[in-house]
């Protein structure tokens, strides 16, 4: 439910919505004076303004009011009721932002129906603020793991191509992060506001690609029942990201150069060109050259494609980034039993720079996800590794007989033996380990539960992948809720 300013000069008028929207469950915060209410704008902070805009000569007029809510941050959605309905009036509330417009006499559920849909749009706005908020964080620079000499190059080419509008290329072996490069592009782009659209390559057949890609028009083959846009209009303003381009066909060659070149797109059965405004950035894990060579790729494709290119490591040459890969990839994640944070020893962390990584970064995430799952207690050792790693180890890091005597053990008795997680990691849900014993930080209750409820949404988020909509689905929660509950935890932090 919401916080209403609610404003008339009638007083009745004022008494009989108050006393139906309260019961609705709103806070109505009623005024027949328009001067006390624009006075009272800042500090009720509405959600909702109701308000006539003819009141009483000697007060503030509606438009007044409407003009100051309109400035506040963040500001309240506005709906204007009048007596006095015109045109003229109606124009000049909406250009000054109101929301909604009622003509007196109204009916009371004309008025909650407004203020439904006020509110929806409000969450709607909220969320996309948010959205877009949490776009920026996750796609800046720093959330591509690295520190490593080959990283960095490729943190400082991304920065040098984000504000440009030219083609990329991005190479580099599966699982080396081609898509997350390709966002941090984008959302670091003029273009960020606008779609960020990923097209796998290899994973449709031509036909399917190259409609999808360019669309068709009705009765163009069979199953074509009605108009379709393709990906590079639904793209308008924004990216494109072409996944595995080395295996599009010599026809879809053939097609994506012409728009490189014109602009344009062409549906499947459809001779009109249609002109786009959209930024390509493709990506390959195999040699372009290779396939230029043997005849399956365009060579004037790969120069339009090639503008920049980026080049992605693999994993077994940037070694030095798989501690802080670790440390990221167990951010967060809690032992179920123990409610402690996941921790890792060195030796393990010594094994797996050991293992050469032919899956790259995603297959380093699957194993530290696999050990979490598999360890009997929240320290992670070489036992808890994939038996083709564990075999590297040089040292052995078994748990003491005495940590053997529980499935929740306790850290080894050497503490050194620990890899240190990243500062500011947790080492328990709700407990400050710094202090000494018998003065053990406490915390309201509230306060707790909220900081179990972050971490296990974050776990869950963890879990889908970054994907929302399956995270509310898992959590039994609406998407708003899931949103509104992430913006709770950001304002806490």
């Amino acid at each position: 439910m919401a916080k209403v300013l609610l404003v008339d000069d009638e007083v009745t008028m004022v008494q009989m919505v108050s006393e139906s929207l309260r019961a609705l469950g709103h806070e109505v915060f009623p005024f027949s004076n328009g001067n006390a209410a624009l006075e009272s704008l800042a500090s009720s902070t509405p959600e909702i303004v109701v308000t006539d805009l003819y009141l009483d000569k000697t007060r503030a007029h509606g438009l007044d009011i409407l003009k100051k809510a309109r400035e506040m941050d963040p500001a309240p959605v506005v709906i204007v009721i009048t007596g006095f309905g015109s045109i003229e009036t109606a124009v000049e509330a909406m250009k000054l932002g109101a929301f909604d417009y009622l003509e007196k006499p109204f009916k009371l559920d004309e008025l909650k129906l407004s203020i439904e849909r006020a509110l929806s749009y409000n969450q709607a706005v909220s969320e996309n603020v948010y959205l877009k908020k949490q776009l920026k964080t996750k796609y800046h620079f720093s959330q591509i793991i690295g520190a490593s000499e080959p990283m960095q190059a490729v943190f400082k080419m991304i920065e040098k191509i984000a504000e440009t509008d030219s083609t990329a290329l991005i190479l580099g072996e599966s699982g080396t992060g081609k898509e997350l490069v390709a966002k941090a592009i984008h959302f670091n782009s003029r273009r960020k506001g606008r779609p960020f659209v990923p097209v796998n390559c290899s994973a449709l057949p031509e036909n399917l690609l190259e409609s999808e890609l360019f669309g068709h028009r009705k009765g163009s083959f069979t199953g074509a029942v009605a108009d379709k846009k393709g990906l590079f209009e639904e793209a308008e303003g924004g990216t494109i990201f072409l996944d595995e381009i080395g295996s599009m066909s010599a026809t879809l060659q053939s097609r994506l150069l012409r728009v490189l070149q014109e602009k344009e797109v062409r549906r499947v059965g459809d001779n009109l060109p249609i002109y786009v405004d959209v930024r390509v950035v493709a990506a390959t894990n195999e040699p372009l050259e290779e396939r230029i060579k043997d005849g399956t790729f365009r060579e004037d494709l790969y120069y339009r494609l090639n503008v920049i290119p980026v080049h992605l490591p693999s994993l077994r040459d940037r070694r030095d980034d798989i501690p802080l890969l670790v440390g990221h990839f167990l951010k967060d994640k809690v032992h179920p039993r123990s409610g402690n944070a996941f921790q890792v020893t060195k030796i393990a962390v010594d094994t797996l720079g050991q293992h050469n990584w032919p899956g790259n970064v995603r297959e380093l995430e699957n194993v530290v996800e696999r050990a979490c799952a598999l360890s009997e207690s929240y320290v992670i050792r070489n036992c808890d590794l994939p038996p083709s790693i564990a075999k590297l180890a040089k040292e052995d890091d078994a748990p003491s007989k005495s940590d053997e005597t529980t499935t929740e053990a306790t850290t080894p008795s050497d503490d050194t033996s620990l890899f240190p997680l990243p500062q500011g990691a947790p080492t328990s849900l709700g407990v400050d380990t710094n202090v000494a014993p018998g003065t053990l930080s406490l915390q309201p209750l509230k306060d707790y539960l909220r900081q179990q409820e972050g971490i296990y949404l974050n776990r869950v988020l963890t879990h889908t992948g970054g994907d929302k909509e399956e995270a509310a689905e898992l959590l039994d929660v609406s998407l708003a809720t899931l949103y509104r509950k992430l913006a709770e935890q950001e304002d806490k932090d």
